[in-house]
């Protein structure tokens, strides 16, 4: 029988939040079974990046990162949100040791090819990017690893990558040792029907529902990654992918009864 872990996901909005961060982290601390933690990066990289003055640009919502745009993002995200996190975990007596993708060359990268629109210096992964065998040592000891959303291609480039499929390719790459349940905790109660109505929560998402729901425009551009990595997760061999409101990571851990469901 495979050792239970969790792997478990948050964004900017709760990073940016600090009294709902230390509450998310209390909870996270006290989850028994073996877990690891992925982060975004919230709204600090924009403000220094306006404190230095270099320009921002953004296409379709996402993030162009150019050279000056990298180094403010590896800063911030490895640097300082990724040691607050760490440090705010050890302070609850979780062994939490903070990674990017760098560190032990623990998850290499590609950089993504563009036709129309050059990202930058982002870089693309997979299942295979994910040193497995170097994590699950990790975990042995006890130890709680905390990633940011920097990886790299081992040729001294460092990329911004997607949290979302960050999370989603750990959770495949050690699905093979671990019974894995991976959570994306974001600021609603689950996948909403109507995106007003906190109530129109939606239990299971199959890639069918999902592809329905699509192309009738009732998912919000935000959840889109996270749904499009969770099914991911899900076709990859990942027993259990739920998205969950971040105050109620507790009680889904207890209960299993919040949030929505991915399935086939």
């Amino acid at each position: 029988m495979k050792e239970k872990l969790y792997i478990i996901k948050i964004g900017g909005a709760l990073i940016d939040d600090e009294e709902l961060l230390n509450e998310f982290l209390e909870q996270f601390s006290k989850i028994k079974e073996r877990k690891i933690l992925v982060h975004g990066g919230g709204k600090l990289a924009t403000i220094l990046a306006d404190k230095l003055g270099v320009e921002q640009k953004m296409i379709n919502g996402r993030r162009i990162t150019d050279k000056d745009t990298l180094d403010i993002v590896a800063m911030v995200y490895a640097g300082g949100i990724n040691k607050n996190i760490v440090a705010k975990l050890q302070q609850k007596k979780c062994k939490a040791i903070g990674f990017s993708g760098a560190d032990a060359n623990l998850i290499k990268a590609k950089k993504r090819e563009h036709a129309e629109i050059d990202f930058g210096f982002v870089g693309d992964i997979t299942e295979k990017s994910v040193n497995r065998k170097l994590i699950s040592k990790l975990l042995k000891l006890e130890l709680v690893p905390v990633f940011s959303a920097i990886t790299h291609d081992k040729k001294g480039h460092l990329f911004n990558t997607n949290a979302d499929t960050i999370a989603s390719v750990i959770a495949q790459a050690l699905s093979v040792k671990y019974d894995v349940e991976l959570l994306y905790c974001f600021d609603k109660e689950g996948v909403l029907e109507d995106v007003d109505n906190p109530d129109s929560v939606i239990k299971n998402i199959s890639e069918e529902e999902f592809s329905v729901l699509k192309d009738e425009g009732k998912l919000h551009k935000g959840i889109l990654p996270k749904l499009e990595n969770a099914l991911g997760a899900v076709k990859n061999n990942v027993n259990k992918v739920f998205l969950i409101k971040e105050t109620e990571l507790k009680n889904h851990i207890e209960n299993h009864h919040a949030g929505t469901e991915i399935c086939l």
